[in-house]
């Protein structure tokens, strides 16, 4: 790997990375209170499971973006994968603010579906010109699709 390489991959790790540990800081201080009193589905994981699939998560997302950017030569699909992996970043990166920080569950609902969407266009896109960054999303798309039925269930029972 070229030092320019290195370099880009650091660059997606600290972006992905970072929106987890901004998403953190709202949705930390508000577990052990307003989340522990809503009712939820009983197929919701316990606590400690969500930091370790997120962090799993956001290092892949950051692995599938680096390729995109590094290993595809420039072209409009590249720059459109890139795009779409953009947009579903800045909902991801609005979500724990909206569900936590805003106590938002029909908006947080909506938002996250709309994530779901925007993950399933940027794995089409990248497919194209790299499936090696198409499938390192596929477990993201998979995890915000459980995630999504957990904030529906949570939205149906409060």
């Amino acid at each position: 790997m070229t030092v320019r390489s290195i370099v880009r991959l650091l660059i997606c790790l600290v972006v992905c990375l970072g929106i987890g540990i901004v998403g953190s800081v709202f949705t930390r201080p508000e577990i052990a209170g307003w989340y522990a009193g809503l009712a939820k589905p009983s197929w919701t994981p316990p606590p400690f499971v969500f930091p370790i699939a997120w962090t799993t998560l956001y290092v892949m997302m950051a692995v599938a973006v680096w390729r995109l950017w590094d290993r595809v030569p420039p072209s409009v699909a590249r720059r459109y994968a890139i795009a779409l992996f953009a947009l579903q970043l800045a909902l991801n990166a609005i979500w724990s603010p909206v569900f936590f920080g805003w106590h938002g569950l029909r908006s947080g609902l909506v938002i996250i579906v709309a994530m779901a969407v925007m993950i399933a266009a940027t794995i089409w896109a990248a497919v194209r010109i790299d499936r090696l960054a198409a499938a390192l999303l596929v477990p993201y798309l998979c995890w915000v699709l459980y995630a999504s039925t957990l904030n529906a269930g949570i939205v149906a029972l409060n």
